[in-house]
């Protein structure tokens, strides 16, 4: 006898996902994903100055502040073959690892470790024994008794109260947690240091963006001038601090969060490193030129396509060709013009709002119509996962370095096979050893902007503010490696305004519903067969959904037609 059970909402922060699974026999028989925001940021943009464009789709999301912004400028400079000079690229460079390091640091404690670490567990442990675990993890110097006593005696606090505040609402207590009290407490502990930390190294895009969440950028580099004896420029100092930022975040990763997650693999590895594997296929656009944006030799994160979990070979993309990515509405609240079994290149796509669902609230979506605001992209009719573990799977599969001696230490270290990164747990440690390699290349990034600026401090190329120069018509795509994986803008210019934009975010290509011919994409295939201990706390669904960092925030909310305000999150 099978079961259907509702996750609604799934994220902890990033938009609203709802996720519906047929139990049977204890394990997942099915599963739907579904977006319950709607889209709308591709109309927004319609008829403005193409260069001003970066400042609207930077909005999306304030989670992921700075790479839509990024990925904007690059297809406008695509658009007008347009080069950027070497220090706005290590600058866009130094800010897209910062914003790596963030993001993952927080998608780590405060949206996934929670799927892991049982807080309430760690008011057993003895903090004097927790002191000595956490020293043979690292040489981080707050591991000691007296401050494993003073974080213990502050969750006490907050049970004693009634009020778990950020703790409230948690699985606690379920067989599913594995962790000992003693594990539990470093864990909560760096959980609670994490959000101090995060605060300090997004001061990084402040120095270079102007602000932060949202820093600025320009078409052809970077806006913030530099010279290094001016007060009002990015000077000397201001690159010393940025220099120090950098510096402390690689010995927070390298003493805590690392080391964290080994911990948490160690425990978990021999159930969770052999589900939630998903589709098989993985797409990364590779990112962090050396040579220029667009000469993927140069790039840390390779471009290309693993097929079948194939890793002896990688395949080549190409997201200008229009026989290769397409997005589909077969189970989507859009529609096309030449119909829902259309296929569209984004640079012909088309965002038209089409629900025919139920009215909120209601019990179960009719997934045999349209049910998500998420639209279905294939790579030639194939679903594809994006995030980190695509990005270090093509990485590993093209013989890349250091990505391939890293991943092989890890799974030597953890007495894994390669099996194991094709798993949520696999999926979840890649998220960590990519901040590992964000850490040590943006001080690569910071050293080669500094060893730029003794003979050119050049941040911006003028020559698209010409406008007298401009084609009358051209297209461009911008590609780029968000956190969560790969992100493309394809932007057709007509005139000097937008005529179509159209963004393939990575939680559409891993959110998405199934499509005509019935497969399954990213979060809908991961979920097959992970077993569930009790329906009512479904908290393995958590840990396989949340090892995607989903976000849907790319959207606004839905409003009826008197404009009331009509979602419903069910508890």
């Amino acid at each position: 006898m099978s079961e259907r059970i509702i996750v609604d909402p799934i994220t902890r922060i990033e938009g609203h996902l709802r996720i519906e699974a047929e139990i049977e026999n204890g394990k997942i028989k099915d599963a739907f994903s579904s977006g319950t925001m709607v889209r709308g940021i591709e109309q927004i943009v319609r008829d403005r100055d193409p260069r001003d464009v970066w400042a609207f789709v930077g909005r999306v999301c304030g989670v992921c502040t700075s790479t839509h912004s990024l990925c904007s400028v690059r297809a406008v400079e695509n658009a007008f073959h347009i080069t950027i000079p070497a220090n706005a690229e290590m600058v866009r460079n130094i800010m897209a690892c910062v914003l790596y390091m963030h993001d993952h640091v927080v998608h780590f404690y405060h949206l996934h470790a929670l799927d892991w670490v049982d807080v309430v567990s760690s008011l057993k442990a003895d903090p004097a024994a927790t002191a000595l675990a956490a020293q043979k993890l690292s040489a981080w110097p707050k591991s000691s008794e007296g401050y494993f006593m003073e974080i213990q005696n502050r969750i006490k606090k907050f049970v004693e109260s009634g009020q778990l505040g950020i703790f409230a609402n948690g699985y606690w207590g379920h067989p599913a947690y594995k962790l000992t009290p003693e594990q539990n407490l470093v864990a909560v502990a760096h959980y609670l240091e994490a959000l101090e930390w995060q605060k300090e190294i997004v001061k990084v895009q402040a120095v270079f963006g102007g602000k932060n969440p949202h820093p600025n950028y320009v078409v052809g580099g970077m806006p913030g001038a530099v010279n290094l004896n001016e007060a009002n420029a990015i000077n000397a100092e201001r690159l010393a601090f940025v220099k120090k930022l950098l510096t402390d975040a690689h010995v927070f990763i390298n003493q805590v969060y690392i080391p964290d997650l080994l911990m948490i693999a160690g425990v978990y590895k021999d159930e969770w490193g052999k589900i939630g594997g998903g589709v098989h296929n993985y797409l990364a656009y590779g990112d962090f030129p050396t040579k220029g944006y667009g000469v993927i030799e140069g790039y840390k994160m390779p471009r290309g396509i693993i097929l079948d979990r194939d890793l002896t070979k990688v395949h080549p993309v190409d997201a200008d060709s229009p026989d290769e990515i397409k997005e589909y509405i077969y189970h989507s609240w859009y529609k096309y013009k030449e119909g829902d079994r259309t296929g569209l290149h984004p640079y012909a796509g088309e965002t038209e709002l089409n629900y025919t669902g139920p009215k909120p609230p209601y019990q179960k979506l009719n997934t045999n119509d349209k049910y998500s605001w998420v639209k279905t992209p294939r790579w030639k009719e194939k679903p594809m996962e994006v995030g980190p573990l695509a990005r270090l799977l093509v990485a590993y599969a093209a013989g890349a370095e250091p990505q391939k001696s890293l991943i092989d230490k890890t799974l030597k270290d953890l007495d894994l096979p390669p099996e194991a990164l094709f798993s949520t747990l696999g999926r979840t440690a890649a998220r960590g050893l990519e901040t590992k390699l964000a850490a040590d290349w943006a001080l690569e990034f910071y050293d080669t902007l500094v060893n730029n600026l003794g003979s050119d401090t050049r941040m911006v190329n003028h020559e698209l503010w010409d406008e007298d120069k401009w084609p009358e018509q051209a297209k461009g795509v911008g590609l780029t490696e968000a956190p969560r994986g790969a992100l493309a803008h394809f932007a057709v210019i007509e005139n000097k305004r937008v005529k179509n934009y159209q963004l393939i975010v990575p939680t559409t290509w891993n959110a998405s519903p199934r499509d005509e011919k019935g497969n399954l994409s990213a979060y809908e295939s991961s979920l097959i067969g992970t077993p569930v201990h009790d329906p009512k706390l479904p908290l393995e669904i958590l840990r396989t959904i949340h090892s995607f960092d989903p976000c849907l925030a790319c959207a606004v909310h839905l409003y009826d037609e008197k404009g009331n305000y009509i979602h419903q999150i069910t508890e």
